[in-house]
């Protein structure tokens, strides 16, 4: 199921031009979701027509979204779709939350970072 929604998600993106699509595989790093896709839109109108064409397409396919945040001002707007979570955002706004970095940290690499710490 996971590989149909991200060529969902992934084609309803290109569709409405997102930009520096990412896809982040967090399963080894995360109960909550195995997917992360990461895309950029130039404006808020762009983010928020990103987000409307990611969710219009899952629903045609029959996935139904559990929940969206951030439309109200899209400058990033998360949709849950369960075991993938995509991520819009203007680019400013990416570059400082960074999630792709912030994800890339594997677990054995926090560890070392914690043990230096104390």
């Amino acid at each position: 199921m996971s590989k149909k929604l991200i060529d969902i998600v992934m084609n309803a993106l290109e569709e409405v031009k997102g930009k520096d699509i990412a896809t982040l595989d967090v399963s080894d790093m995360t109960d909550v979701m195995d997917t992360i896709i990461v895309a950029s839109g130039s404006s808020n109108r762009q983010v928020k027509a990103l987000a409307n064409n990611v969710i219009e397409d899952c629903k045609k396919a029959g996935f139904q979204p559990i929940g969206v945040e951030g439309m109200d001002t899209s400058e990033w707007v998360l949709v849950d779709l369960g075991d993938i979570v995509v991520h819009l955002m203007q680019p400013a706004t990416r570059e400082f939350y960074d999630l792709e970095k912030l994800w890339s940290v594997r677990p054995s690499d926090r560890d070392t970072f914690n043990d230096g710490e104390a």
